[in-house]
């Protein structure tokens, strides 16, 4: 990989710094994306404060917001007797190659600049604000240079997002549906990243944050009545030399163009210099959790060891990657006395292990936080790494969200160190790009899946789910039901009607971005529907690319994604129905075999879930392909060179 990068080295300004004497004129820099269309403001006041504005194609989008920290005794950095000792402009044109992604080959090209700062204070003489423009957003962090005073202790930010307009808004909301769509001047109180936010018909922005080493995780606070938003979290303690997380805008003319972005990613650092991440393995799993009691043939699925070898059969053939065993298979959970390496059932899963392997099968390990922190972390992980496990599903992680940033950073640590792919659930620490720097953070639910008491169980979550919490990163939502009956089944943990419709629930699986799709149902109810289980079947990752064809948050969303030898579209609609032009221009050259499942004409995600229609087509690239979505419905095209 050819890196090209152009320094333009350190410019003194033209003026000294002398103590308690105001800069005698208003300053501004300005850094301009590489394409051009973006643009961003600093200006340095009279008095020494600082703040960005935001431009995108010529419109302002966020107008004049303050930057800078509050220190413990309310002193405001910078303020008066501050200013802008000297900057740097920095640009890259390189490119990223990550061991699994959305794409093969990412882009990494940006212009920076970087503010040093000096000043007057008790506790703190220096600065820097370091800003950056890609072509698909902006971003900048604080940091205290190597020669600066410190420790600085309970730091907060000044940081602002002043919208030049009242948009329209969307939150994260844990495990339940999504907050908004609203008007930024209705909301109140404090909100957790991803915001998605509709500007206007072709400008989409969303707010989070990428890189978060030390401080607490990434709030957002507001006052009804207002256009303006405030990061509400504090950076903590800063020593010499730390900086705080990047404060992210992501921007697309739709939306779609943010799913597709690196940008949270491309601002982590790449894995540490002689780091081997080539066992890092994306894929398609099963899942025995979600089984337990269904009854086929004559065969009652359980969590045990028999209905592990059928699942592990079934993943055999049809390609698939990996088994995951969920919660209990070492003893309650819950439990402190509950062995997670030698309780309950250890003997037979490590039988398992070994019979997967001779099928080429990997299977992963559920680990609860209580046995997590009751017995040794790193000999739990050591041991599933001897015994060949592929990963760890770590459930119901307790404490602070600074402490677990640090327990899950360290936990992702030693799956690296025992070749171990990583998946948190219950309520886990947002994404921020760790993928890049550790490519075995492979998934996390940052979501609700989707089966968990139904709370969020409705399309329109979906469709609003995939612009707003996947904007941060890989998340686990254990799509692809196809038990969709009616009435109550033989299921333990899932025996309510599932309000989807099948081909909703098999193109869900490739829209949703994890490198651990999770199926959460039987082999016989995938067997059931052949041309369906060929599309999931052919989710061969690592993808070569993906694009999001189009798409409005809360209402649709097209996904293509491209394997070795086939492009795959999955479509997903809210509770109206629709008809919609899929475009093929992607497509090289040539002539191309189409297998599309749309839903049945009476279908519906309430009433009539399960029927559906399958269709074989020539195409090209400039075919005009439409598709018909029930309420709640989606579609499948799985598309191969002739």
């Amino acid at each position: 990989m050819k890196t090209k990068q152009l320094f333009y080295g350190c410019i003194l300004s033209l003026w000294i710094l002398i103590p308690s004497i105001s800069v005698s004129a208003q300053k501004t820099y300005q850094l301009n994306s590489p394409n051009k269309k973006l643009q961003l403001v600093v200006t340095e006041s009279l008095e020494g404060t600082l703040t960005y504005q935001f431009t995108a194609n010529g419109k302002l989008l966020i107008q004049p917001s303050s930057l800078g920290l509050t220190l413990k005794d309310n002193e405001k950095v910078p303020s008066k007797d501050w200013a802008v000792t000297s900057l740097t402009r920095r640009s890259q044109d390189a490119s990223w190659k990550p061991v699994w992604g959305k794409r093969t080959i990412v882009p990494d090209q940006f212009n920076e600049l970087i503010l040093d700062m000096e000043g007057q204070s008790n506790v703190v003489d220096k600065i820097q604000i370091l800003f950056r423009a890609y072509n698909d957003g902006i971003a900048f962090q604080y940091k205290l240079p190597s020669n600066a005073k410190s420790p600085l202790q309970q730091v907060a930010e000044q940081t602002e997002y002043h919208f030049a307009g009242d948009y329209t808004a969307w939150f994260y909301n844990g495990e339940r549906h999504n907050i908004g769509p609203k008007k930024l001047s209705e909301y109140n109180g404090k909100f957790l990243p991803v915001m998605t936010i509709k500007a206007a018909k072709n400008h989409y922005l969303a707010l989070h944050e990428a890189h978060l080493v030390t401080g607490v995780p990434l709030t957002l606070k507001t006052t009804t009545g207002t256009t303006c938003m405030q990061v509400g979290s504090q950076l903590g303690t800063l020593n010499a030399g730390d900086h705080s997380a990047w404060r992210v805008i992501l921007y697309g003319e739709t939306p779609g163009q943010m799913v597709d972005s690196h940008l949270i990613e491309l601002l982590n650092p790449a894995p540490a210099t002689g780091s081997d991440f080539s066992w890092v393995k994306p894929g398609v799993s099963v899942w025995d959790w979600r089984i337990d009691g269904a009854e086929v043939d004559g065969f009652k699925y359980g969590m045990n060891y028999a209905s592990w070898i059928r699942m592990v059969d079934f993943a055999s053939e049809q390609g698939l990657t990996d088994l995951v065993l969920d919660a209990n298979w070492y003893g309650p959970e819950h439990e402190s006395g509950s062995d997670p390496i030698a309780g309950d059932k250890a003997n037979d899963v490590q039988k398992l292990l070994h019979y997967a392997k001779t099928k080429g099968v990997g299977v992963w390990l559920y680990l609860n936080d209580v046995a997590g922190r009751t017995y040794s972390i790193e000999e739990t992980l050591k041991q599933y790494g001897r015994w060949g496990a592929a990963g760890v599903k770590y459930g119901f992680m307790h404490g602070s969200p600074v402490e677990k940033n640090k327990w899950t950073q360290r936990i992702t640590e030693l799956c690296a160190e025992n070749h171990l792919l990583v998946n948190f659930h219950d309520g886990p620490v947002h994404p921020y790009g760790q993928m890049r720097t550790w490519p075995n953070a492979i998934t996390r639910e940052f979501c609700h899946a989707q089966l968990d008491a139904h709370r969020v169980f409705q399309p329109k979550t979906f469709v609003t789910t995939v612009f707003v919490n996947m904007l941060a990163g890989p998340i686990d939502m254990n799509n692809g039901m196809f038990d969709l009956r009616q009435g109550k089944t033989t299921r333990v943990d899932e025996s309510q009607p599932v309000p989807s419709t099948l081909v909703s629930e098999a193109a869900r699986t490739l829209i949703v971005f994890s490198g651990a799709t999770i199926l959460p149902d039987t082999p016989e109810s995938y067997k059931k529907h052949p041309a369906l289980l060929r599309f999931i079947s052919a989710q061969k990752m690592p993808w070569k690319e993906s694009k999001t064809l189009g798409g409005e948050i809360g209402e649709y969303i097209i996904m293509m994604r491209e394997t070795e030898d086939a492009y795959l579209i999955g479509v997903a609609t809210n509770e109206d129905s629709r008809t919609l032009q899929v475009p093929l221009s992607f497509l090289p050259s040539g002539s191309y075999s189409l297998e599309c499942v749309q839903d049945g004409a009476d279908a519906h995600y309430l009433t009539n879930r399960e029927t559906l229609n399958v269709e074989k087509h020539t195409v090209t690239a400039k075919s005009n392909f439409k598709v018909k979505l029930a309420a709640g419905g989606g579609a499948t095209l799985l598309i191969h060179k002739k």
